[in-house]
Order: structure tokens, then sequence, then C-alpha cells
């Protein structure tokens, strides 16, 4: 085990326990690390999409047993959001690494500073239901562009939008299933899984954190470890575009 191996590993190890806590924020926070590590974009979304097909295996499954599944609504996300997320896979194996690593940090930036805005913020109830398969589509794309965002911007929007929490987290939470495996299949297919060390390391990482994830969400206030994952991003993804431009 090597440092580079004992860091990524605590990478997966704190990405879970975020998103144990807030039911999103594992990709972005996985993937705005990768970046400052020097990982290459489109590896680095790869590496974190193949170690969070576990993690969305056995959490939409769970969903899915205690009923907070709502099928139709899981239907108008699952195909666009496949689609969206092979689009934007291959989109991210063509460009080259260098030249798209500030633009991916900048979309983890906006990400980051939403997630801030959203501590401090009500959610705001809107009639209506959102279009959901364009939200599926756009929330695919940005998944894979980015490494992670299918939960913060999906999840957010249906209940932004009126949608029940249970629900919109339960359904949204099956679909990035099939969306991970899709992104993953492209990226296979495209650049080949490159760093499986890293991969191994996120998964330990957060098998080993699932129940203090838990345990964290039952006792540590959202709007704080919000603030603190907000912060955490905006500060990697600002490091990441000032190496990439200085």
């Amino acid at each position: 085990m090597d440092e580079t191996f004992l860091l990524v590993l605590l990478v997966g190890f704190l990405a879970q326990i975020i998103d144990g806590a807030l039911g999103m924020g594992y990709g972005v926070t996985s993937t705005s690390f990768l970046l400052t590590l020097g990982v290459p974009p489109a590896p680095a979304s790869a590496s974190v999409h193949t170690a969070e097909i576990f993690t969305c295996g056995v959490s939409g499954i769970s969903h899915l047993r205690l009923g907070n599944v709502d099928r139709a609504l899981f239907r108008g996300l699952v195909v666009p959001g496949i689609i969206g997320g092979v689009l934007g896979a291959y989109v991210l194996t063509t460009l080259p690494g260098e030249k798209i690593r500030p633009f991916v940090s900048l979309y983890l930036l906006v990400m980051g500073l939403l997630i801030i805005r959203k501590a401090f913020t009500r959610t705001a109830q809107t009639p209506g239901p959102p279009r959901v398969r364009r939200l599926g589509l756009a929330g695919g794309f940005l998944d894979a562009i980015g490494g992670g965002g299918w939960g913060p911007v999906v999840t957010s929007t249906l209940v932004a939008n009126g949608s029940h929490p249970r629900f919109a987290i339960g359904s949204v939470n099956l679909a990035e299933f099939f969306v991970t495996v899709a992104q993953v299949a492209t990226f296979f297919l495209t650049i080949g899984i490159l760093h499986w060390r890293i991969i191994v390391a996120l998964i330990l990482g957060g098998v080993a954190a699932a129940p203090l994830a838990a345990y964290v969400c039952k006792k540590l206030p959202a709007r704080s470890l919000m603030v603190m994952v907000g912060v955490l991003i905006v500060v990697l993804s600002v490091r990441t575009i000032h190496q990439a431009l200085f």
C-alpha cells in the first residue's frame, strides 16, 4: 500500500460519509479529489463510476424493497438518463484531458456553490412536475462529464418542483444504478478501465464508511455537512483550475 492508495481510500471513505448523510455528493467529491491528484477527467470519471456501481446497486435495491420508488418516475428517468450518460461519457473520452480539465473543474465549482446555497435556503415548492425525461437526459450527461452530479441535479430539481422527497430520492437512486452501468460500459469500450487500484481503494473506503455514514446522517446537522462539502469542492476545483491555467 503506497501513499496514493491510502489517500484514495480515505477519499472513498469521506465521499461515502458525505453521500450516506446527504443522499448525494459521492461523485463530485471523489472526482474533485482525483483531479487534484492529477488523474485526467475521463479516467477519473470512469474510476468513480465503476466504484459507484456497488453503492448504487445496494442503495437502489434497498429503496425498492422499502417501497420508496415511484415506478412511473423511475421509468421517466432511467432511459433518458442512460442516453445522457452514454453521450456524456463518450464526449468526455474524445476530448483532450488537459484541455477539458478546467471546464470539468468549473462545473464542479458550480456544483459546490449550489450545495452551499442549498444549505442556507429552503427548497421552494413550485406547482407541477418538472419535465422528467429532459431532466434525466441532462442529469446523465452532466454526471458523466463531471464525474458526479446525478443526485444534486436530479433529486434537487424533483424536490424543488414538488415531488415527495421519499419517492424522489428512491426513484433517482434506483435509476442511478442503470445510468452508472451504462456510463462504465461506455468508458470500458472507449478508453478501458485504467486505474484499478484507484477503483479498489474507493470501494474499500466506501464499504468501510457505510455504517459510520448512517450514524453521521443521524447525528450531524445536514446544513453543517452540506456547507463543509460545498466549501471543500469549491477549494479543490479552484486549485485545479489555477493549476491548469497558470
